[in-house]
């Protein structure tokens, strides 16, 4: 990852090989494969729809703004500048909020990977499943507690051993698979690569993808370190969303070509199929070190997260956004009771794996309210891009999408429509999975993107003014 200066500023940038892996470490994760895979060769019309739609309009936007307000703070700071304290301090919230309805997900990837590899006969127990998703998250947040000096070479290190190495491997194992002669359990005819539109119900794993290809706007606070980021900006993106889309689409189709889509597990879909093509091929002894692998991965991605949207929250003391008691840092600078509150919320939601059907629409349900908070964020930002073409229009932007208003209004617009598509969409209950009881299924995404979403506002409401004396206090 190198870094080098500009010869005429001396300021250091950030190369594109730099700005590619940061954004592919950011969207890449090997779990969603089976949830894209259910589509088989559909999914990737589907792919194409999100990229266009959503992850271009996020790219241009993010870069925009990035670039024109550089300091830290990101969403928090563009949301402010547009609509005042309160929206920016709700914007930074629905950001960090989402990855805590993230975590029990990714992590029940790790507890089925797992017991696959040494215990399969609990590979589907909610117990289980509990158990691991409250120890790990609970011992990672201790961890934290010490300081993130190795935080990012460990993250690092996962994506590639845990993430792109194994991505690539099953895809290699498919490609070996079909050309000498294995069976697929899909076909790859035009008529198979449009989606089935007879029922809303077929589509609505489409909103899952929104979160897939979701962060942008994480790396988009690099953008003003970036040399050139007129042209290598946006080329860093691209490839960006090239590797990801790619390690995405043919490992998905890997997972469909040896598991019939009405038969992958959301959760353990992966393995499963890694298991397929290993012991097809007379090497099945390096299922345990995949396995091990791909967990590593999983984790590594949830420490990078477990912190850092914290840390990005905690910025807002700057204005006197939290209470007292969300301000406290130990002597390393961690905002502990923060981490603390977000592991409490974490355990809250995690019991969701005791009250599903199974493992799989637990793991869904998780990821549609997940969903569902991040696309407020993401709506709050485009609306504010717009916002500040107005308001702000002569802040110098390193990155500015063309024409003064018709540029910003035609890639924001696109970005709104689709995220708020994705956001009813996943209302739905999707045809591919039992749900059980259909109002437990609404009740939980009403009524815990409403609690999500009061939270903010009610802290916000309660705001005092020594609130600001001791966050400066704290920092001096």
């Amino acid at each position: 990852m190198e870094v080098s200066k500009d010869p005429k500023t001396g300021k250091r940038v950030i190369s594109i090989f730099m700005l590619v892996m940061l954004n592919v470490s950011i969207m890449a994760s090997l779990r969603n494969l089976p949830l894209v895979a259910t589509y088989g060769f559909s999914a990737l019309f589907l792919f194409i729809i999100v990229g266009i739609f959503f992850l271009l309009p996020c790219a241009l936007v993010s870069a925009e703004l990035a670039t024109g307000w550089p300091k830290s703070g990101g969403i928090y700071t563009w949301v402010r500048e547009a609509f005042g304290d309160t929206w920016g301090f709700f914007a930074i919230w629905m950001q960090w909020i989402h990855n805590v309805t993230w975590f029990p997900a990714i992590l029940s990837f790790v507890a089925t990977t797992l017991a696959l590899v040494f215990y399969p006969s609990i590979e589907s127990s909610k117990i289980y499943i509990l158990c691991v998703v409250l120890i790990s998250f609970w011992g990672m947040t201790i961890l934290n507690f010490y300081g993130i000096k190795t935080s990012a070479w460990f993250s690092t290190l996962g994506v590639i051993a845990g993430t792109i190495l194994p991505g690539v491997f099953l895809i290699l194992l498919a490609i070996i698979w079909t050309s000498t002669g294995g069976t697929s359990q899909i076909s790859f005819g035009f008529s198979e690569f449009i989606p089935d539109f007879s029922s809303i119900h077929n589509l609505v794993f489409l909103g899952g993808l929104f979160l897939a290809f979701a962060g942008l706007e994480v790396s988009a606070g690099y953008a003003s370190e970036v040399k050139n980021p007129q042209k290598n900006y946006p080329k860093g993106i691209i490839y960006a969303a090239m590797i990801t889309f790619f390690l995405f689409m043919l490992g998905s189709l890997a997972v469909a070509i040896v598991i019939p889509t009405d038969h992958i597990n959301l959760v353990a879909g992966l393995m499963e199929a890694l298991k397929i093509f290993l012991n097809k091929f007379n090497i099945g002894f390096l299922l345990p070190l995949l396995g091990v692998l791909l967990s590593f991965g999983a984790i590594a991605e949830v420490n990078a997260w477990i912190i850092g949207p914290v840390k990005a929250l905690y910025t807002t003391t700057e204005h006197g956004n939290l209470p007292p008691y969300f301000q406290a840092t130990n002597d390393k600078n961690v905002p502990v009771n923060l981490l603390v509150f977000q592991a409490i919320i974490i355990t809250i939601f995690s019991l969701v794996f005791t009250l599903m059907p199974n493992i799989s629409s637990a793991y869904w349900i998780l990821t549609a309210l997940s969903t569902q908070l991040y696309l407020v964020m993401y709506i709050m930002m485009f609306m504010a891009a717009i916002r500040l073409r107005y308001s702000h229009p002569k802040i110098p932007r390193a990155y500015k999408i063309p024409h003064p208003h018709k540029g910003i209004w035609l890639v924001a617009s696109m970005g709104i429509i689709a995220s708020l598509f994705a956001f009813f969409l996943v209302f739905i209950p999707p045809a591919q999975l039992e749900i059980g009881n259909i109002y437990v299924y609404e009740g939980f995404l009403i009524v815990g993107l409403l609690f999500m979403c009061a939270i903010p506002l009610i802290i916000h409401s309660f705001k005092k003014p020594s609130w600001q004396q001791l966050s400066t206090d704290s920092s001096d």
